[in-house]
């Protein structure tokens, strides 16, 4: 049995740290830092958020090992229905974004963002609206139940929302918000972020789960919770790079039931990726193995300092995981 100092060495001797430019601001940022292993099953990627604490980084760590190092799932399909993604950006410039989701049946929406107004998302909800037939709102639990409620009926003025995602904060607060719309609610951070990710099942707070690989701790996991709830599945990006995109690909091909398309076409939200990017076809993206450009990888190498930063934060998380 390899003790902490080989694995954690050979983790570095297979590490790549990059940094992706990005075409707006999302999550509050412009450049995303994902750090990739070249493991002996595949390419595996730990982006957890730099605000992120090992506990909750460890996840991220555990999902990025498990995809270096595990054998991959069989999949059941070979290409998953994508939804466009729609960061918060002005009515007038939903166009442009859409234009990088060629054939989209379905966008995701970002509202609720700080700073901006009700009317903002009315605006730029409206404005999908008039180039894709199925929208669907994320919030990030930035509402109260009041403020969600009244969103629920703006947003819905002008034609139907598929689902809101992650409208309030706590599970308490989407069961009591789906009382009170008619929407369905779908559930996020209640899930990924939980210490006990059924609970949001149990206490009726969500009509759908959107589920991320990385977060959960890999495909494994996400299976796992899956197999336990009664509710449909959304499989969904964490911002991932194209290695990343390539994992959730993979887990949504690995259920036995998909209703919904999935959150996983955000590769367009970067101006340069690892590894050369796949439009969708048809709405549609390809079950595949994703292999990192070596001269991508040089180019989008960030300095030595961050890199350390990276090696530093897997030996912090390495503990926490099961390996």
């Amino acid at each position: 049995m390899p003790d902490f100092d080989e694995i954690l060495g050979d983790i570095v001797d297979r590490l790549h740290v990059v940094a992706l430019p990005m075409r707006v601001r999302f999550r509050g940022i412009t450049v995303r830092e994902v750090a990739l292993i070249d493991g002996p099953e595949g390419w595996g990627e730990f982006g957890a958020f730099v605000e992120y604490e090992p506990p909750e980084a460890a996840h991220w760590l555990a999902s990025a090992l498990e995809a270096a190092y595990q054998p991959a799932p069989a999949a059941h399909r070979d290409r998953i229905p994508v939804n466009a993604t729609v960061p918060a950006v002005a009515a007038a410039e939903v166009p442009d974004v859409l234009a990088r989701f060629p054939g989209a049946r379905t966008a995701k929406v970002k509202v609720a963002e700080p700073g901006q107004t009700l009317a903002d998302d009315v605006a730029r909800v409206n404005a999908v609206r008039a180039s894709v037939p199925t929208v669907r709102v994320d919030a990030n639990g930035g509402w109260t139940v009041d403020e969600a409620v009244a969103a629920a009926t703006a947003l819905t003025a002008d034609g139907p929302l598929e689902y809101l995602e992650q409208p309030c904060r706590t599970v308490a607060e989407l069961a009591e918000l789906r009382r009170r719309i008619d929407v369905p609610v779908a559930a996020d951070e209640s899930i990924r972020k939980a210490e006990d990710p059924l609970r949001v099942v149990r206490e009726h707070a969500a009509d759908i789960a959107v589920l991320k690989v990385a977060p959960l701790g890999g495909i494994g996991a996400l299976r796992s919770i899956a197999a336990r709830i009664d509710i449909p599945i959304v499989v969904s990006s964490a911002l991932d790079s194209a290695v990343g995109i390539a994992r959730g690909l993979l887990a949504a091909a690995a259920l036995p039931d998909l209703r919904h398309a999935c959150g996983l076409g955000t590769g367009g939200l970067f101006v340069e990726d690892v590894a050369e990017p796949v439009a969708p076809e048809d709405g549609y993206l390809p079950v595949r193995t994703v292999v990192p450009d070596p001269a991508r990888l040089e180019a989008l190498a960030v300095t030595p300092q961050r890199r350390q930063w990276w090696i530093d934060r897997i030996r912090d998380c390495l503990p926490l995981t099961d390996r």
